[in-house]
């Protein structure tokens, strides 16, 4: 790096160790005051006011990206007066400038820039702006150019009008992938919403999957946007199909599909990634609004797992059959004479009339319990309907079982390793993490051979090289596990994993990721589909996997991959937007997610954790710095620590840092209301 000496950067001689850590770039930094105000009147140029503050994890990326490039110091020197504040040291000025932002329609946040008049007055600015265009945010030089273009070739429209530079600076970067931004996200969260059953929830018609990543993405862009909508919509696919036939009402879990279009006639077969991806969501939504259902369906579905889908070994079989004694169904569904065989007529009776049970059946003859169109139950009645759902379950339990698949599988373990681990703390459940832990554990011992991962086992055998999918699904259910405990090992586990991804399955020609190893058997072709499948696709769980390493590492290696990734995915997920849903989750994660690091240790800081882990996994990264040995020597949450004497809570989101919270109610407001976007 430069020394100072090369450039005319006038922070050396101030106390604030924010405006210190900037002395040394090769911007022509002033301090604020007087002579830089007479500078930027006296040579006529427009002020690039900087404001941030040292423990801020955005305004360091940002003087990473640009401030300490030479390219792009020499065009802020060029154009502007440059000026840094300490928002810290003067809350005057970063009052005055944050109040403009919020002025003209912007969230707000650290850092901040604006752009000034030679006499102070505030004509536009932002937060965060990249180094390169991505995701609809203009390139900062392209930004610079064109906020000076304008100030000098039309210098009435700054007086006058300020929308005309607004919009200006809002056209779309050229590329694809950089013009797929908030907008896009919002306009196919709208489109697909259109599309979905206003009355039974999902998409319209039949047959009906649960297409978790599609409720994902509608409920994340409810959080995006504020609109409740996307929320209503998404919960109601959840609901009818909690309560629908697709659901086992006796057991637990959630069959593969309906075959019609109300949720009531199941495709019977139990598939492990179903319920891992239902579970995620009936956590997520949870999380947002407690909901006794959600609770009941989640702990029913645990109890399922635990009982009838975890081998001896602690991995997680595969699937349950749909047929028993060549019969697809048999064993699920019912009579109304055998229930009331065993549960008496009275009983029976007000089981029937909660359970759709008739003398004709709802399927073929028989009946397939559902709750689609029962009343709420009091207290009393759920206790009474308990009772009668074990004494139907004692006498199925008694019939000829489907066929179990108890081979494990790496990839489908991962989600339902991380599902559990969200599941557990959404719903308040600590003991779920026990059986995550353990297949986590069978996953990384014994389907693991020389540090790499394989892809099935079963009987001993392990089927070797794993897959992308494999990686993917298992690093992130150590993130989870890491977020949801702090212990370490969960996270160099997943650095290791990553590692041995980008190793053997790098498209290096291209980009993004192969589905097989560089040392798997040689086929035909070597897959590299983008689009998501019944499990998301390996390059929308890694996507979301890099924003969070990014974070947790405080590592700009893992940012820059996910830009890479980003831009050779979002041009394919631009022209088919319904097949690439798991990326664009991602994305959403990266704009909009809150990243939260709690600095400190003791009572105080285990309390904003609690609180901090009880928000939507989806849209929360969550970091515990007890102290400096505890991170990376380069990681900015070393700046928090040194910043916060007691224990703290920062929220950065959307590019931009929120200021130290101590109380855990103060945490859950400031992460719970994110920066929204326009529908």
């Amino acid at each position: 790096m430069e020394n100072a000496a090369s450039h005319n950067n006038r922070l050396s001689g101030e106390t604030s160790p924010y405006l210190l850590q900037h002395q040394h770039n090769p911007v022509d930094w002033w301090p604020w005051g007087p002579d830089a105000l007479a500078e930027a009147r006296r040579s006529n140029k427009p002020i690039l006011l900087s404001v941030g503050y040292a423990a801020c994890h955005w305004c360091h990326v940002m003087a990473h990206e640009s401030f300490e490039d030479e390219a792009t110091a020499k065009v802020m020197n060029e154009l502007f007066v440059p000026i840094k504040v300490d928002r810290e040291e003067r809350p005057d000025i970063d009052q005055i400038y944050m109040n403009a932002l919020h002025a003209l329609g912007e969230q707000g946040g650290w850092p901040l820039t604006m752009f000034l008049t030679p006499d102070g007055g505030p004509v536009w600015g932002g937060t965060y702006f990249p180094k390169q265009a991505q995701y609809g945010r203009a390139a900062f030089v392209d930004v610079l150019r064109e906020v000076a273009r304008v100030f000098r070739e039309e210098p009435e429209k700054i007086a006058k009008n300020q929308s005309a530079l607004v919009q200006h600076l809002s056209r779309r970067a050229g590329a694809d992938a950089a013009s797929f931004g908030p907008a896009e996200l919002n306009n196919a969260a709208a489109s697909i919403a259109r599309a979905t059953d206003p009355i039974n929830g999902g998409l319209r018609g039949a047959p009906k999957f649960p297409q978790c990543a599609m409720l994902e993405f509608l409920w994340r862009a409810g959080g995006r946007t504020g609109d409740e909508r996307f929320f209503i919509t998404a919960a109601m696919a959840l609901t009818q199909m909690s309560q629908g036939g697709i659901y086992d009402h006796l057991g637990g879990g959630y069959a593969r599909y309906s075959v019609d279009d109300k949720w009531l006639v199941p495709h019977f077969e139990k598939m492990l990634y179903d319920n891992a991806q239902i579970l995620d969501m009936l956590a997520l939504e949870n999380a947002r609004a407690a909901n006794p259902l959600y609770r009941q369906r989640a702990t029913e579905t645990v109890g399922w797992l635990e009982r009838e889908m975890t081998t001896p070994e602690g991995g997680f079989a595969s699937s349950l059959d749909a047929d028993s004694e060549g019969e697809e169904g048999k064993f699920y569904v019912w009579s109304q004479s055998e229930i009331e065989r065993l549960l008496g007529t009275d009983d029976a009776t007000f089981f029937a009339a909660k359970y759709d049970v008739t003398a004709e059946g709802n399927f073929e003859g028989h009946t397939i319990l559902n709750r689609l169109n029962s009343s709420d139950d009091t207290p009393l009645e759920a206790e009474q309907l308990a009772a009668m759902r074990d004494v139907l379950f004692a006498a199925r339990a008694r019939r000829i079982p489907p066929g179990l698949d108890d081979k494990v599988l790496a990839d489908w373990n991962g989600l339902m390793i991380a599902a559990l681990t969200r599941a557990a703390t959404a719903f308040g459940k600590p003991e779920w993490l026990a059986p995550a832990r353990r297949a986590f554990d069978f996953v990384s011992t014994r389907m693991t051979r020389d540090g790499r991962l394989g892809h099935s086992w079963r009987a001993g055998k392990l089927l070797l090289p794993g897959l992308a999918s494999d990686y993917a699904a298992m690093i992130r259910a150590a993130l989870a596990l890491y977020e949801a405990t702090g212990e370490g090992d969960f996270l160099q586990r997943a650095l290791a994993w990553q590692t041995s991804l980008d190793t053997h399955y790098t498209d290096r020609d291209h980009g993004g990721y192969y589905l097989t190893a560089d040392d798997a058997e040689g086929l035909i072709i070597r897959p590299h589909s983008t689009v998501d499948d019944a499990i998301p696709n390996h390059t929308g769980l890694i996507a979301q996997n890099l924003v969070r390493l990014a974070v947790l590492t405080g590592d700009e290696t893992w940012r820059r991959k996910i830009h890479a990734l980003f831009a050779v995915t979002l041009s394919k997920a631009a022209e088919n937007v319904f097949g690439h849903l798991s990326p664009l989750n991602a994305l959403d994660l990266l704009l909009t997610g809150a990243e939260i690091v709690v600095v400190g240790n003791g009572a105080d800081a285990d309390a904003l954790l609690a609180a901090a882990r009880k928000l939507p996994h989806a849209t929360a990264i969550i970091l515990h710095a007890p102290d400096m040995e505890s991170l990376p020597a380069n990681h900015p949450a070393r700046a928090k620590l040194n910043a916060s004497t007691a224990a703290a809570a920062f929220v950065c989101r959307g590019m931009s840092c929120s200021l130290p919270v101590t109380e855990p109610d103060a945490l859950i407001a400031l992460a719970a209301s994110p920066a929204t976007t326009p529908a």
